[in-house]
Formats: structure tokens, C-alpha cells, sequence
């Protein structure tokens, strides 16, 4: 009997540990499928924070929560992959490409999922991923890059963006199917919307253009990602341990 209390006590705390990691961070363990296969579930909703606190009232994923998670995923061998869901306005470029690099560096099979939007830096954000996917109504915002609060206007200034926008560009077109020109073209569009630059793209036609591999969702996403892991050899044999002497 106190085996069975101790096991129900047991589930019930971490039932609990989960709901508050998703309250908090946005970050669960899926690992409810029948082969037991556990995944990590990052939401990367609202305003990407970097360094400066975003308002109290905004919806915000924060980089200093992401990016030891995604760590701590690289690090233990139980977890065989990584599902991303996107619903994001942009935010802070470096804070972004950061979590960005952290997701394309993983060893482990990762997936992503443009729900709502994935806007501005949400776009390398997207395609990070080993395979990324869009639902039929997402859609991904690809504008040039925007500073808050005073600009100088020196010449540096006006460099100092262009080398911000060629990370972007790059990292982009180093993780898509798609070129560096042809990203720069949907950035500097002066056709669409009225008083800005840049293109949206609405389900097909991110994947159309090279942004993104396949429309479809969780479901789609899901099955992907089990595939992916399936098909990889196991971490313990791709990250074998090394002894020392």
C-alpha cells in the first residue's frame, strides 16, 4: 500500500512541476506516445526579451529561461528531441539569433510550428529547426531590422544595421531553402505594405518561397519529429561517453 501511495504522491508532484514549468517558462516534457519517446516542448510566444524587461503586461518569452533549458536538453540523454511552437511578434535581435544558434546547434531532432505569426527575428526563429511547419493561417513578417530610442546619425550608425540585417540574412538563408538575395528582396519590398518595408507571408506562400519546409500542424509536427527520432541513431551511441584517465 505505501508503495502505491508513494508512487501516486510521486506522479502528482511531478504532474504539478510540470504546470508550473508551462505557466512559467512555456516548457514541458511530451512523453505520453506509446513508444515513450521523450520530446521537449519550447513556446516562444509574445516579445522575444533580451536584456531590458519588457512591460509588465506583455506577453513575453525571456532568453534567460530559454537558452539553460536548451542547454540542459543537449545535456541529457533521456530527451530525444525538441518541438518549437511559434506565436511571435519579434523582439530583440541578439537575444533571438542567440536562442536561434542554441536551436540549430542541438544534436538532437528538432521540429518547428508557426502558429499565429512568427514575425521578424520569430523568422530565424522558425527555421532553426531541423524541419519546420506552418499552419494554413500562420504567417511570417520579413521586414528590415528596427531600432528604439535615439539613432546618431553618422554613417557608422547606418552600418552598424547593415551588419545586424547580415546576420539575419545569413543565418537565414544558412538554415532555409532559400538565398541570401532572395531573403533581402522579401526584407527591402516596398510593395506591400504601405508605410513600411518588408513582405508577409501567409501559410503556403512561406513555404513556396523556401521559409518553410511544409503546411500542416501539431498532428503533422508530431509525426515528423517521431519520425526524425526513429530514424536517428540513439544519443548514447552518437554522444558516446568519454573515459578519463
Amino acid at each position: 500500500m505505501n508503495e502505491k501511495q508513494d508512487a501516486k504522491r510521486t506522479a502528482k508532484e511531478t504532474g504539478q512541476t510540470q504546470d508550473e514549468k508551462l505557466e512559467e517558462y512555456g516548457q514541458m516534457t511530451l512523453d505520453g506516445n506509446a513508444r515513450r519517446e521523450k520530446i521537449h516542448l519550447l513556446s516562444i510566444i509574445g516579445e522575444v526579451e533580451g536584456h531590458e524587461n519588457a512591460p509588465g503586461n506583455s506577453k513575453t518569452t525571456k532568453y534567460d529561461h530559454v537558452l539553460p533549458s536548451l542547454a540542459a536538453i543537449e545535456d541529457n540523454d533521456e530527451v530525444e528531441g525538441l518541438l518549437v511552437l511559434l506565436n511571435t511578434s519579434g523582439g530583440d535581435v541578439d537575444a533571438g539569433l542567440a536562442i536561434a544558434e542554441m536551436i540549430a546547434s542541438l544534436s538532437v531532432p528538432t521540429v518547428s510550428l508557426v502558429l499565429g505569426g512568427s514575425h521578424s527575428i520569430g523568422v530565424p526563429l522558425a527555421v532553426s529547426t531541423d524541419y519546420s511547419f506552418i499552419v494554413p493561417t500562420g504567417t511570417m513578417m520579413v521586414h528590415p531590422v528596427r531600432m528604439s530610442g535615439m539613432v546618431i546619425g553618422a554613417s557608422q550608425t547606418y552600418e552598424y544595421f547593415e551588419m545586424i540585417q547580415d546576420r539575419i540574412l545569413n543565418f537565414i538563408a544558412g538554415h532555409a531553402r532559400i538565398t541570401y538575395d532572395q531573403v533581402k528582396s522579401l526584407m527591402l519590398n516596398t510593395k506591400m505594405l504601405t508605410r513600411d518595408l518588408g513582405t508577409v507571408l501567409v501559410g503556403k506562400e512561406a513555404v513556396e518561397h523556401g521559409l518553410i519546409d511544409e503546411v500542416g500542424g501539431i498532428r503533422e509536427a508530431l509525426r515528423k519529429l517521431h519520425q526524425m527520432i526513429r530514424e536517428a541513431p540513439r544519443r548514447s551511441e552518437r554522444n558516446p561517453h568519454c573515459n578519463f584517465f
